[in-house]
């Protein structure tokens, strides 16, 4: 019996591991979960999980759920909260669901307590990969990608040698503007920006995608993971969300992950390592698929791609610079506050106007985040 902890329950990802929980009672036990502000999905989730406790970092959320479910948990709140669940608990995975730069920190915690991370917090990698690989060295901490990009890869890894690996196939859907012209992205708005065709994700994930810098950050992410230089790192466009990623050897050999766009496919991976059980997920039918295509992406329409290719070669907090900028732009998009076509140009006002530190340790890591995002909060979009 594994005793998970869950930072994110109320996302998509969350969600989907306690579908995946849900199948094997036996197997999991929920210790824990976190949230922001959506308790009334948390509450549901006490009632059929009964963890030991919960954190809602919104510490108004947090009263009115304790008054809502009584001692059926124990209900904390607060960001200190939320570090103590990953520094002090008892638990044996943890699932780091949170989005964006806030999920570092809480994964740090748990990497030196020699935990497994079934990690789909992207950014920790993207922001402070060379820092966090150190670190799990060092505790003895494993780390297992729940991105099906990266899952299929390390999937495909699973016995081979990687001083074999040619290079590293991620494939990407191309999002909800794959054939739209880039000259209407002028007025993309933001339902059209958040209806991707193959995979249910939330907002912030969706514009990623839509702009395909959650392509770019994958790459970042899969520098790090895997340990090969980017050159060895390429992106395919394959519409159809079939075929996750792909492995190609030094022998013109390749193996790929297939399945159904299915988050709980890589999740229940993560989670039962090395162990494969049997699940009644559906299955994939290829031919009801039929066929499956792939195209080069392109750069200049998806310049947010590029972006992310250019600073993992200049390293340093180049990529949390990026990171924290596009996360910035991403929150002003959805409120309406500058164009789609924006979010590249505020990510590359971050990049010419924010120091770049070589070699930073974790402090400078937290300080360029800051002064990113206080840079583009006060920049004139």
């Amino acid at each position: 019996m594994k005793k998970i902890l869950i930072l994110g329950s109320s996302g998509s990802i969350g969600v989907n591991t306690l579908n995946v929980v849900r199948k094997f009672p036996d197997k999991f036990k929920v210790v824990g979960l976190t949230v922001n502000s959506r308790i009334e999905l948390l509450e549901q989730q006490i009632k059929e999980f009964r963890p030991e406790f919960v954190v809602v970092t919104n510490e108004s959320k947090a009263r009115e759920l304790k008054s809502n479910i009584g001692n059926l948990c124990d209900v904390l709140s607060g960001n200190d909260e939320l570090l103590k669940a990953a520094s002090e608990r008892d638990y044996d995975i943890l699932l780091g669901a949170i989005v964006g730069f806030a999920g570092l920190q809480p994964t740090l915690e748990a990497i030196k307590r020699g935990k497994r991370i079934a990690l789909a917090n992207k950014e920790t990698l993207v922001v402070a990969g060379e820092i966090v690989n150190k670190l799990v060295l060092e505790h003895n901490a494993e780390i297992i990608p729940v991105d099906s990009e990266h899952s299929a890869i390390y999937q495909c890894l699973v016995g081979e040698n990687l001083n074999e690996v040619e290079k590293l196939i991620l494939t990407a859907s191309g999002g909800p503007f794959l054939n739209k012209d880039k000259s209407l992205f002028e007025n993309v708005t933001v339902d059209e920006a958040l209806n991707h065709p193959n995979w249910k994700m939330g907002n912030k994930v969706s514009i990623d995608s839509a702009t395909m810098m959650n392509k770019g950050l994958e790459v970042i992410e899969a520098h790090w993971l895997f340990g090969l230089p980017v050159k060895k790192i390429e992106v395919v466009i394959h519409p159809q969300s079939i075929i996750h990623s792909m492995v190609q050897f030094v022998d013109g050999a390749i193996k790929a992950q297939l399945g159904l766009p299915d988050m709980k496919l890589p999740i229940q991976y993560a989670l039962t390592f090395p162990e494969r059980l049997q699940n009644d997920f559906k299955r994939t039918d290829l031919p009801v698929i039929n066929a499956l295509n792939f195209f080069k992406p392109d750069f200049d329409k998806f310049e947010c791609l590029k972006l992310a290719f250019e600073v993992i070669k200049v390293g340093g907090t180049a990529p949390c610079i990026l990171n924290a900028a596009n996360e910035v732009a991403v929150e002003k998009f959805i409120n309406k506050k500058i164009k789609f076509s924006q979010i590249s140009q505020l990510i590359n006002k971050a990049l010419d106007k924010v120091e770049n530190h070589s070699d930073p340790d974790i402090e400078t890591i937290f300080e360029c985040d800051k002064k990113t995002r206080e840079f583009l909060m006060d920049a004139g979009f």
